[in-house]
């Protein structure tokens, strides 16, 4: 029998289909997709199956000094068992195996760790094959000639684990027990994100540093036979054109001369031809730079990259190259998409050009090739909106490369009024060029009109702008990208990754991603005690030695026991100011979760969580001071910059998914609801009507029975929250949830099955809404929003439910009890995060 290995089950899916001819069968074992065809076994793995770790007896951080761990053994263990019980089984039954994972550095060392479990079994033969898409040609023509094992480039992968676990782990435990912050609030550190997350902290440095000057600039609008264009004042600087005028008395002069005249006579016309290149192939880098101007992160569009490729649809997405292979025929490419419906008009237009030579870029290497679409094209129905949306992008970029360069026509005006000097500069698109193909470069024109030297023109209107410079922008996530990759931070394929982990961390929110008080503080430690945490040489130099082991120049012992050598360097300058660390970094803690002072004693009011895990508002003078205030259910909170003056209190944010909602100033909501009367609305359904035999129609008593009953009223909660509840409440618990905002109405309309008054919730709209009786809205929510299957949760159709169902989860039992971060491996497109919103949408 033969055995083929892929990194995820997808891919397996899709070799499995392609060198069966489609006559594969698929059956579970020990919940695992095997896929079957004669003598024939293919199985998917889910990335990495085992994984680095230290012995047991370093799992306790209170046990262990962080400074052991560098020296500690380190072990593999598996980390998805049934994965590698079946690989075993299918290995004890193969004459022959072949791996067909990823071809880079991390695929090669998911195909080592296949390849050490079946050598664990059986002595039998083991090749491998590499492709760059998952196409029939490519398939056929990796497995028609296949290859060994590159143990080098694996090694350099397992380097990269080793040295990332000791590393994180040390420095990790060390900063958390200094904090005395464990649990699931510990103080993550990383080999390539505390890099990254230093670089983020000191643009926002820069930003807060920042001391703007006053500017002004002065336009004027110019008429030709009733065009009009807009002119802007300038002046000679040292030789050069300068707009911005620094002091306002001379912005007041040139504005008074310039409007002190109704007409600007031109002195210059000057006409000139410029050719505007089309884009070079896209390499990961460059793609995650253009899907995020559609609005994707850098996590979002590589998922979604990947689930496009494994689908055959795209070439390998995680590539240095920007330099099309010589066996890539882009006319024979292009020839695929014509007919094709939305692509096939550009693609037989630019096959009518007389030359069809792509562009290059100045990175050429030999593992893939650009990211470009295999001329396997899918019908656009069997895509989710965003991976058409990317797809296209993808199929654009490469019609770009081939398309002829747009030619712009520039035209620059000068004229002069008042003893000033104004000056316009027009251009007009002549020849489209790529564009025509590439809707995603900017092609807008600037209307010029076409004038003489000599030539008066009318001023129409003069405008002078009071402004002031602005501070460097927050790096977006592609320039953050970008800028990790000028540094030799991290690798094509882990950059995003470190982000998302920053993310995950709590080290940055928002997009573009800005700084947490905790990871300035984390940053400041560190440079303050140890800066080589936050060093990019020392990064990069570890980077360039792993390339080293990868080309057979370094070996794994070398590289790791020099990372140790520079650890054990780090924690030399620790040592001596492990309490200062601590105390610093709790003071930072404390205050990401300050609010204000409190009422009562004056100590500040900080976020808290309950054992059980409910969030409340609490003062820091506890046991002496008991004063709490609550917090909504729903959410994780956060402490916003937007501030109560009346109470002197900060804002909370409740994170929810999409269900966030800003909670506001706690004490606020607090005192509304102490000032709030109950407003009674009818009977409780569940205590409010006696049974029959208690209300007099076989007994006596009944009108006491009735008057013991409860009643339902409008409640609003010191939490935010409001509801209609039963006025016995504790007694009886019944309630029925109301929207947290907007005013209630009582109207006099009556629901007739409940005897309960229909509501309207005025939210400031035109248009407020007719809640009607309260009971039956929420039966009829209920009824809405019932989940019975997979296709019920937000964000599930019938393609992710497809995925998350070859990945084993096949039912709401099944992800109830699925662990997210195994589910975001093996599932295209779908995060850890995503999976826990899904899980906590069940239990709601």
């Amino acid at each position: 029998m033969r055995l083929i290995i892929t990194e995820k089950d997808n891919a397996a899916r899709r070799i499995a289909e392609i060198l069966s001819e489609g006559g594969a069968s698929a059956s579970r074992r020990n919940g695992v997709n095997v896929y079957r065809w004669g003598n024939t076994r293919v199985v998917g793995l889910s990335g990495h199956v085992v994984g680095v770790d230290f012995p047991e007896e370093y799992n306790d951080w209170r046990d262990v000094e962080p400074v052991e761990l560098i020296d500690a053994d380190v072990t593999k263990e598996p980390t998805q068992e049934n994965i590698v019980t079946t690989l075993k089984e299918l290995a004890r039954e193969a004459d022959e195996a072949t791996i067909a994972t990823d071809y880079d550095r991390e695929g090669e060392l998911i195909g080592k760790e296949a390849y050490e479990l079946i050598r664990e079994e059986t002595d039998a033969p083991v090749d491998r094959v590499r492709f760059s898409s998952i196409t029939e040609r490519e398939v056929r023509d990796a497995f028609a000639n296949p290859d060994d094992i590159d143990f080098d480039l694996a090694a350099a992968g397992e380097a990269r684990q080793i040295i990332d676990l000791v590393w994180g782990a040390a420095l990790t435990r060390f900063l958390s027990l200094s904090a005395r912050q464990l649990g699931d609030d510990f103080i993550s550190v990383g080999r390539v994100q505390s890099p990254t997350l230093k670089l983020i902290v000191d643009r926002e440095r820069e930003i807060q540093a920042f001391d703007p000057e006053d500017y002004w600039e002065i336009f004027a609008d110019l008429q030709k036979n009733g065009s009009g264009f807009e002119a802007q004042y300038f002046y000679d600087d040292d030789g050069k054109e300068a707009e911005r005028v620094w002091v306002e008395e001379d912005a007041d002069d040139a504005y008074a001369d310039l409007t002190s005249v109704d007409a600007a006579t031109v002195t210059s016309v000057r006409r000139r031809t410029r050719t505007d290149s089309p884009p070079t192939p896209f390499n990961t880098t460059a793609f995650i730079s253009a899907a995020s101007s559609l609005g994707y992160s850098a996590q979002q569009a590589m998922s979604i990259a990947e689930e496009l490729y494994t689908t055959g649809y795209i070439t390998y997405p995680r590539t240095d190259n920007t330099v099309y292979p010589d066996d890539l025929e882009e006319d024979a490419l292009l020839d695929e998409f014509v007919g094709a419906g939305h692509f096939g008009e550009d693609a037989e237009k630019l096959l009518e050009q007389d030359d069809i030579t792509a562009t290059e870029g100045d990175e050429e290497t030999t593992d893939h090739p650009p990211i470009h679409p295999t001329g396997e094209i899918p019908p656009k129905v069997d895509l989710s909106d965003d991976e058409w949306e990317i797809y296209e992008l993808v199929v654009r970029r490469f019609f770009a490369t081939v398309a002829e360069a747009a030619t712009w026509e520039h035209l620059r005006v000068v004229a002069e009024a008042g003893g000033r000097s104004l000056k316009a500069n027009g251009k007009r698109l002549v020849e489209p060029g790529y564009h025509e193909v590439y809707p995603y470069s900017s092609a807008s024109e600037n209307h010029v009109p076409d004038v003489e030297e000599g030539e008066e023109l009318a001023i129409s209107e003069v405008r002078m702008e009071a402004k002031q410079t602005q501070p460097p922008r927050r790096y977006g996530q592609s320039r953050l990208i970008q800028t990790m990759e000028d540094k030799g931070l991290g690798t094509k394929s882990t950059r995003h990754n470190s982000i998302e982990k920053l993310y995950d961390r709590g080290y940055i929110e928002g997009d573009p991603p800005r700084p947490t008080t905790l990871a300035m503080a984390v940053v400041e430690a560190a440079e303050e005690f140890a800066d080589h945490v936050v060093s990019d040489e020392m990064t990069a130099q570890l980077e360039a030695d792993m390339t080293a082991i990868a080309n057979g120049e370094a070996t794994l012992d070398d590289v790791a026991d020099e990372s140790r050598e520079m650890l054990k360097r780090v924690f030399e300058e620790l040592r001596d100011s492990r309490e200062e660390i601590g105390e610093h970094l709790q003071e930072s803690l404390k205050a990401d979760k300050t609010l204000g002072p409190c009422p009562k004693c004056g100590e500040d009011m900080l976020v808290r969580r309950s054992r059980q895990g409910s969030y409340f508002v609490g003062c820091d003078g506890f046991p002496e001071c008991r004063n709490t205030l609550p917090l909504p259910s729903t959410g994780e909170p956060q402490v916003l910059e937007e501030h109560c003056e009346e109470h002197d209190m900060h804002h909370v944010k409740m994170l929810a998914g999409r269900d966030t909602f800003v909670h506001g100033c706690p004490r606020c909501e607090a005192e509304k609801a102490d000032e709030s009367e109950d407003e009674v609305i009818g009977p409780c359904p569940e205590c409010g009507v006696a049974p029959a035999e208690q209300r007099g129609e076989g007994g006596e008593g009944g009108e006491a029975a009735e008057a013991e009953g409860g009643e339902l009223a409008i409640k609003h909660l010191r939490s935010g929250s409001r509801l209609v509840g039963c006025t016995r409440y504790p007694d009886c618990d019944y309630s029925l949830p109301l929207p947290r905002n907007g005013d209630i109405s009582v109207t006099e309309a009556f629901c007739e099955e409940h005897d309960l008054p229909e509501l309207v919730i005025d939210a400031d709209s035109d248009d407020p809404w007719e809640l009607g009786c309260p009971i039956c809205n929420y039966e009829e929510y209920q009824a809405r929003t019932a989940v019975e299957d997979l296709e019920d949760l937000n964000g599930i159709g019938s393609a992710t439910a497809e995925k998350l169902g070859d990945a084993g989860v096949d039912s709401l039992a099944a992800l109830r009890e699925a662990d997210p971060d195994i589910v975001a491996t093996e599932v295209q497109g779908v995060s850890a995060t995503q999976v826990r919103e899904w899980q906590d949408e069940l239990e709601a």
